[in-house]
């Protein structure tokens, strides 16, 4: 399906880069076409029921739906993660280091209070050469 839909695209947006180029140029940012009398055929019955103008809408409201078509087709298998959810996980030491050593006897560990925040205050977790 993802195939099909992907050649579809292709094929309209070769298409589109075609009737684009097809366009005759009005020029109007330079000051170059239309006779000089300041617009003369800018939004004309004539120009905007152009059949190339209709063409370019239908193919570019075309690539629009195939993109977000392939877009929600190439998310489908995957499952969503959030940044968030790999802060909350606890540090892995690094193969040979110990964990941080636990409160002094007598004393209860403090909790954990979990913010983003709290987390970054501990600095990065750099293993010590020795």
């Amino acid at each position: 399906m993802a195939t099909v839909l992907l050649v579809i695209h292709l094929m309209i947006a070769a298409g589109l880069v075609g009737v684009v180029l097809l366009q005759r140029s009005e020029g109007g940012a330079l000051g170059m076409g239309g006779g000089g009398g300041g617009g003369g055929g800018f939004l004309t019955g004539r120009g905007t029921a152009n059949l190339l103008t209709r063409t370019t809408a239908a193919l570019a409201a075309g690539f629009f739906f195939t993109s977000l078509m392939l877009t929600i087709l190439a998310n489908q298998g995957t499952a969503t993660r959030s940044i968030l959810d790999t802060v909350n996980q606890p540090a892995q030491t690094a193969p040979g280091t110990t964990a941080p050593a636990s409160a002094p006897t007598g004393e209860a560990p403090a909790a954990p209070r979990g913010g983003l925040l709290d987390k970054l205050q501990g600095g990065p977790q750099v293993p010590q050469n020795r």
